[in-house]
């Protein structure tokens, strides 16, 4: 408070309750432009075929999976990807079940047991092979959102296996494209 006004006595006024509203013109506009597209996409991925699935895969740990030899590592807080990755992983790549591990970030507050639980039920990893999860202090000047399940990693130490995702992730990277231009 300034020095010039600190003495200032200051009548709070009672604040109006706001109505509550429904979304307006240009929201329902958006909402609506929202749910076309996204149908829209589905209708334009449709089915995935096997080699699809396969080449969709690659390209997804291309961008999100670890490359140091000997270990795969897919960080991602989207249960969707990283269920993808999973079944990916697991439908073209003989694994180890055993050698499958878990390691979760979570913010402190959140409730640990649930998420270890929900991610054991997403990667079907038991919660025997979860590493120790790692707890962040909330810092509310970096991020106001935190994920309520959490960030998880999906490891998996095998240098074959590794290099064998390694092929495919490059074999797709060598594809000739026809640059713009």
């Amino acid at each position: 408070m300034s020095v010039w006004v600190r003495d200032v006595e200051v009548e709070p006024r009672p604040r109006a309750t706001a109505r509550r509203r429904g979304p307006n013109a240009l929201q329902r506009r958006k909402q609506a432009e929202i749910e076309e597209l996204l149908e829209e996409g589905r209708r334009r991925i449709g089915a995935l075929s096997e080699r699809e699935f396969l080449v969709a895969g690659a390209a997804l740990y291309a961008g999100e999976g670890s490359k140091s030899d000997g270990r795969l590592a897919f960080v991602n807080s989207d249960p969707r990807m990283v269920l993808f990755f999973c079944s990916w992983f697991r439908r073209f790549f003989e694994i180890d079940e055993s050698k499958l591990r878990f390691r979760l970030y979570l913010h402190e507050g959140l409730d640990l047991g649930a998420a270890m639980a929900f991610w054991s039920e997403v990667t079907a990893i038991p919660v025997s092979q979860f590493g120790k999860p790692y707890r962040a202090a909330a810092d509310p000047s970096i991020r106001r959102s935190k994920h309520p399940m959490g960030c998880g990693s999906v490891d998996y130490y095998g240098t074959r296996v590794h290099r064998a995702v390694m092929g495919v992730v490059h074999a797709l990277l060598e594809f000739p494209l026809a640059l713009p231009g």
